[in-house]
C-alpha cells in the first residue's frame, strides 16, 4: 500500500486489525530496501519473464514512474508471506503495474478491481495486457465495464459489481428538515459538496452557477474537503462576489460529514471529464447524501446516471454548463416539495439497490469461484 496523506481518518480505518506493509514511495528512500528485493529476485523463475515485460513496456512509458512499478514489485515480490497464495489490487493503473510485474516474478494469482480515474487515464494497451494476466477484474459503473469487456479477450473475466453503501454508517434520518425556500436572508438554504479541490469535481461550475442566480434568492453554501485547487477556488469565489456565502471547512471524518448531510437542504456536486479523459465514476459522496434523503444535483457522465434519473430520484444536467446547473439548484432551491420528492426517491434506491451486503457477496462469490479453479 502507499502511504496515506490524509490526516483525517474514518471509524473503518480504526477497525483494521491485519498488519499493513508500505512499498517504497520513490525508490530513492528506500534504497537498500529496493536493492536487497532486486538481488533477491534475480534467483527466482519469473524474474527473467518479468525483465521482458518491462523492457517490452518501456517504449510505450519511458518514464520514472515505470522504473518505479518494477521496483516496488521487485519488494513486493521480495517480502511476499509464503503462505500468502492471492494478490489483488485495487486501481488498474499504477497498482496493477506492479502488481502484475509482482506475478511474473513470483507465479502468484491475482486479480483487479478497477474504479474510475484509473480506467480512463490508461492507455488501452496497457489495460488489454493487464486484463490479460489478470484472472478477473471488477470494476463499478456499467460504462467502465463495457470500456474493459471491449479490451478484454475473455470477456466474460471483466464483471460489475457497485460500490455498495454501509448502511449501518449511513442510517435513515428522522429529524426534522426544514422547507426553507431560499426567501429568507436570515435562514438561506443549505447546499452542501464533499469532495477534492480538483478539476474532474466542476466545484469551479459550481460557484458560477451559484454567482449567477437570482440576488432575491438566498443560500448559504458549504464545502467539505482539501485539494490542490482550493486556494484558485477560494480566489475565484472572491472574484465573483460569493465568499461571503462560502465555508471552505477543509477535509472531514465520516461522522462529521454525515452530521452536515442531515443540516444540509440540497447537495450539489458538477462533475465532469478532464482534458486528459480523467473522472469520477459513480461518486460515493452521492449515494451518501441521498441515503440521507438530501436532493443531489449533479451532472449526466459517467455512472452517475446509472444512479439518478433526472426528475425521479435527483436533478442531472450537461457537464461544463453553469446556466443549466443554475436553473436545477434554482428549482430546488425555491420549492421544498420538490426537494423532499427527489430526496426520498433517492434514499429508497440506496437502501434498495445499493446495500454494500451485497457487493461484498457478489465480490466474495467471484473469489471462491476462482478459488476453487485453483491447484
Amino acid at each position: 500500500m502507499r502511504r496515506p496523506t490524509d490526516k483525517k481518518r474514518h471509524p473503518v480505518h480504526d477497525e483494521i486489525r491485519a498488519p499493513v506493509t508500505y512499498l517504497p514511495e520513490y525508490l530513492h528512500e528506500e534504497p537498500l530496501r529496493v536493492l536487497r528485493a532486486l538481488w533477491a529476485c534475480r534467483k527466482k523463475p519469473g524474474f527473467t519473464r518479468a525483465l521482458r515485460r518491462f523492457f517490452s513496456d518501456l517504449p510505450h512509458d519511458l518514464s520514472r514512474n515505470r522504473f518505479r512499478r518494477f521496483g516496488q514489485a521487485a519488494v513486493l515480490a521480495h517480502e511476499w508471506p509464503v503462505d500468502a497464495e492471492w494478490l489483488h489490487v485495487h486501481f488498474i493503473h499504477t497498482p496493477a503495474s506492479v502488481a502484475a510485474y509482482t506475478h511474473l516474478i513470483t507465479g502468484t494469482p491475482w486479480t483487479i478491481s478497477a474504479h474510475a480515474k484509473d480506467i480512463w487515464t490508461s492507455n488501452d494497451r496497457d489495460l488489454a495486457a493487464k486484463l490479460q494476466s489478470a484472472r478477473w477484474a471488477v470494476t463499478c459503473t456499467a460504462g467502465g465495464f463495457q470500456h474493459l469487456q471491449n479490451l478484454s479477450g475473455a470477456r466474460q473475466n471483466v464483471h460489475l459489481s457497485y460500490h455498495g453503501l454501509d448502511l449501518t454508517r449511513f442510517p435513515h434520518f428522522d429529524g426534522p428538515r426544514l422547507a426553507r425556500d431560499g426567501s429568507d436572508a436570515v435562514d438561506p438554504v443549505r447546499i452542501l459538496s464533499v469532495g477534492r479541490a480538483v478539476k474532474k469535481k466542476g466545484i469551479d461550475i459550481l460557484l458560477r452557477a451559484l454567482a449567477s442566480l437570482p440576488e432575491a434568492i438566498h443560500w448559504r453554501f458549504t464545502h467539505i474537503g482539501g485539494g490542490d485547487e482550493l486556494a484558485a477556488l477560494k480566489k475565484l469565489a472572491d472574484e465573483l462576489g460569493i465568499a461571503d456565502r462560502i465555508v471552505w471547512t477543509g477535509a472531514m471524518d465520516q461522522k462529521q460529514v454525515l452530521e452536515n448531510y442531515r443540516q444540509a437542504d440540497l447537495f450539489a456536486l458538477a462533475c465532469r471529464i478532464t482534458s486528459d479523459g480523467d473522472r469520477d465514476g459513480l461518486p460515493n459522496v452521492l449515494v451518501e447524501a441521498a441515503s440521507q434523503a438530501l436532493t443531489c444535483i449533479s451532472t449526466n457522465i459517467s455512472g452517475i446516471p446509472e444512479f439518478f434519473v433526472s426528475g425521479e430520484n435527483g436533478l442531472l444536467t450537461e457537464p461544463e454548463n453553469p446556466a443549466a446547473f443554475a436553473e436545477a439548484l434554482r428549482a430546488t432551491i425555491t420549492d421544498p416539495q420538490l426537494r423532499q420528492r427527489l430526496g426520498a426517491a433517492a434514499e429508497n434506491r440506496v437502501r434498495t439497490a445499493f446495500d454494500h451486503r451485497t457487493s461484498v457477496a457478489e465480490l466474495k462469490a467471484l473469489f471462491e469461484t476462482e478459488w476453487e479453479k485453483t491447484p
